[in-house]
């Protein structure tokens, strides 16, 4: 019998069936439980949602692509709105260190970004999640602005950028204990900038 015959899985169209998706997705994240990035395969998350690897992958056209909806779906972090954008900021990257740590979700992530720099599919992947990203880190920045703490003409994704880069920087060196006192130092730099006023 064919695989994209088993009376077992319902009819999949091109748009996705919310329980069959669900069914996927909750498969991927078992695998990925179970055998680790190196062992997860879209034939593994098939043969465990009893799914069609073609309706696996007109959901979502790569590897990287399915588990990224992974990673975002288990993803968890309270992003503070403390009325104080440098508070806002603090608290953002001390949460999302705890979740990448305490949690698998920091090493698929990790796992993702490397296998970005050699697969083209996962470096779209990423980058369309970094695109979504940026735009949900800057509303932070857009807050602030709004209660005229900054400047309008601040660039929200240029600041969101050095945010990411400083966090993902420690999550690829796996420096996810970072104290509170240097978190707040880079933010603060941020904040700031390095250049000595003028005189």
């Amino acid at each position: 019998m064919a695989e994209d015959a088993d009376p077992a899985r319902k009819s999949i169209g091109a748009r996705r069936n919310p329980d069959s998706a669900g069914a996927i997705l909750e498969a991927a994240e078992a695998v990925l439980v179970e055998a680790g990035y190196a062992g997860f395969s879209i034939e593994a998350v098939a043969r465990r949602a009893r799914a069609g690897k073609p309706t696996i992958y007109r959901w979502w056209p790569s590897k990287a692509a399915l588990l990224l909806e992974v990673y975002q779906r288990g993803k968890r972090v309270d992003v503070p709105d403390t009325g104080g954008l440098e508070e806002d900021l603090v608290g953002f990257l001390k949460n999302l260190f705890q979740h990448w740590r305490e949690t698998s979700s920091g090493s698929v992530f990790r796992s993702l970004v490397a296998e970005a720099q050699s697969d083209d599919a996962a470096a779209l992947a990423l980058a369309d999640y970094a695109l979504g990203r940026r735009s949900h880190t800057g509303q932070i920045v857009e807050r602030a602005k709004a209660r005229g703490e900054i400047p309008p003409d601040v660039d929200s994704a240029l600041v969101a950028d050095l945010i990411a880069s400083y966090a993902w920087k420690h999550l690829l060196t796996n420096r996810l204990d970072e104290d509170e006192a240097t978190i707040r130092k880079a933010v603060a730099y941020v904040m700031r900038g390095i250049a000595a006023p003028c005189r």
